[in-house]
């Protein structure tokens, strides 16, 4: 309450925003000052999912396919790729004049490795590699992928912008097990990573790498085409209150704030010298992650009754009361892509029985567990989501210990698989962009493969077989039908539940020119 009450005082006041504090360090036009969802915990964009790992690595890592606004791949770093043999062997050649930040040449090996690396971690990645029989380097500039069967989603699956992402690294890194993380952030990117400038919670800076040499041909849109850089600094400053970050936007302290609370974005839109907008038309898919390997939600029955129980509406409302900002009705598919369908949706969209689903989760065998629900303070939507569903399980009887703490803290937490006596989970809540969920290609919470699926960990054969046959499906009608049954076989099984599709506009002054749809990135953004 007394945030909330602070909050209006702000508003209603010019006082709030003079005295907000000045922000020092670096300053000037060529600075580009950035407030991120959150801090980055984890550096390393293939060891982790969260999306302001994934930002950050398109600042300091490069790809070799970039993906457009109509979510196609082109070439990135990249001259071309053919194929051949009836699509079973892929040759990518690397363009002339990339480079790592260190000064090494960037070769094919290290491309090589990396692609293995990422493709250990990855949904996607891991599909690919199955089905590869030799992936190799013949030169310095060639790929060669040698394939079991014809795979034409390989530039999907190398050029996706979503975690984790395929970031190229130098084979000494590359080489790292993919359990764990690299902490030496050398890419070949547009920015240069500046570890000796990091203040944990407060900065991240990164430095235009002038080694640099964009694709020539092409237009920048999403994370596809020439990634040319105008700015000769990005930092990120870390501001868990709202109200500082308001203010600094308002004074030109900082020029780009990415993900503003709902409540600030009426008052936003009225600031003069400040402009909002969506980038991501796609939205961002609000869910529920059950850990699948401890009691009770290792009962698909007791899964199924809190899926009953569910009303998307109430996560949504939770997060903003602009109708126009969310969707209910929400899938397993992100709304309106080609794999969307109402099979089976009556899951989440028949009339909800609260009495009803209590019964079920007594009669599935509950016996009183401890549910300890993961909650982060630091990201407000976040927050929303995990106060609703904590509520709703108490509702439901469980036994909810409701822990909060930062988002960072949460993705380390999140990836024990312990019982919770020896500090394990049962729930945590969380977003993906609409994009991850467009096909079960790179739809990470559609993994059924157990220990190596994402936190959650569920376990559904059927699931992953249903997984295969859409990658070798005939036709696109046969994809459609394969995602339905797939659908069908989620809400009985509730690998996760769907909370909801939000759509977040983004502030940013209005002198800056060239911010691109899709997830944040800091190439053709410049100052007017």
């Amino acid at each position: 309450m007394g945030r909330t009450l602070s909050r209006r005082h702000f508003l209603a006041t010019t006082a709030a925003a003079v005295s907000a504090p000045r922000l020092s360090l670096a300053q000037g036009a060529n600075v580009l000052k950035f407030v991120p969802q959150t801090d980055v915990a984890v550096l390393d964009p293939v060891w982790t999912t969260t999306y302001p790992t994934r930002d950050h690595g398109y600042l300091v890592f490069d790809t070799l396919f970039g993906m457009d606004g109509q979510y196609r791949m082109q070439p990135q770093m990249l001259a071309g790729a053919v194929t051949e043999a009836d699509g079973k062997v892929w040759t990518l050649t690397l363009r002339d004049g990339l480079k790592f930040h260190d000064g090494t040449p960037v070769l094919a090996r290290d491309c090589v490795a990396s692609i293995k690396r990422w493709g250990a971690r990855d949904a996607f990645g891991q599909v690919l590699l199955a089905a590869t029989d030799e992936l190799s380097a013949p030169d310095d500039k060639t790929i060669r992928f040698r394939l079991k069967h014809a795979f034409p989603l390989l530039p999907d699956a190398l050029g996706k912008a979503s975690p984790n992402m395929c970031a190229i690294m130098p084979e000494r890194l590359a080489n790292t097990s993919p359990m764990e993380r690299v902490t030496e952030m050398v890419g070949s990117g547009p920015y240069r990573f500046l570890a000796g400038e990091r203040v944990p919670g407060a900065l991240i800076a990164y430095q235009r790498f002038d080694g640099y040499v964009p694709r020539s041909s092409g237009t920048p849109d999403w994370t596809a085409g020439p990634k040319v850089a105008h700015f000769e600094r990005v930092e990120w400053r870390i501001m868990p209150d709202p109200t500082t970050a308001m203010g600094a936007l308002r004074a030109g302290e900082i020029d780009w704030w990415y993900v503003p609370e709902a409540d600030l974005l009426p008052a936003l839109k009225s600031m003069r010298g400040v402009s909002t907008r969506v980038i991501d038309p796609t939205g961002w898919i609000s869910t529920m992650r059950l850990n699948h390997l401890v009691p009770p939600f290792d009962n698909p029955a007791i899964r199924r009754a809190v899926l009953s129980a569910v009303a998307q509406s109430d996560f949504m409302e939770a997060q903003t009361n602009d109708r126009e900002l969310w969707k209910d009705g929400v899938g397993i598919f992100c709304p309106g892509a080609p794999m969307a369908s109402d099979a089976g949706m009556a899951a989440i969209t028949a009339p909800r029985d609260l009495e009803k689903a209590k019964a079920a989760i007594i009669a599935a065998g509950y016996k009183g567990e401890r549910v300890v629900v993961l909650g982060a303070a630091d990201i407000a939507s976040s927050k929303a989501l995990s106060d609703v569903g904590a509520d709703l399980l108490k509702k439901l009887g469980f036994n909810v210990d409701y822990q909060i703490s930062d988002w960072g803290t949460l993705v380390q937490r999140r990836a024990k698989t312990e019982p919770v006596e020896q500090g394990g989970w049962n729930v945590f809540h969380t977003f993906w962009s609409g994009t991850d969920q467009f096909t079960p290609a790179g739809h990470a919470f559609l993994r059924a493969h157990g220990r190596n699926a994402a936190p959650g960990w569920p376990t559904i054969p059927a699931l992953e077989q249903m997984r295969e046959d859409w990658f070798r499906a005939p036709s696109a009608a046969a994809q459609v039908a394969l995602a339905r049954q797939m659908q069908e076989l989620a809400f009985q099984e509730v690998p996760y539940i769907p909370l909801g599709q939000r759509f977040f506009p983004t502030a940013y002054r209005s002198n800056l020119t060239g911010v691109l749809n899709g997830n944040p990135v800091f190439w053709n953004v410049r100052r007017a």
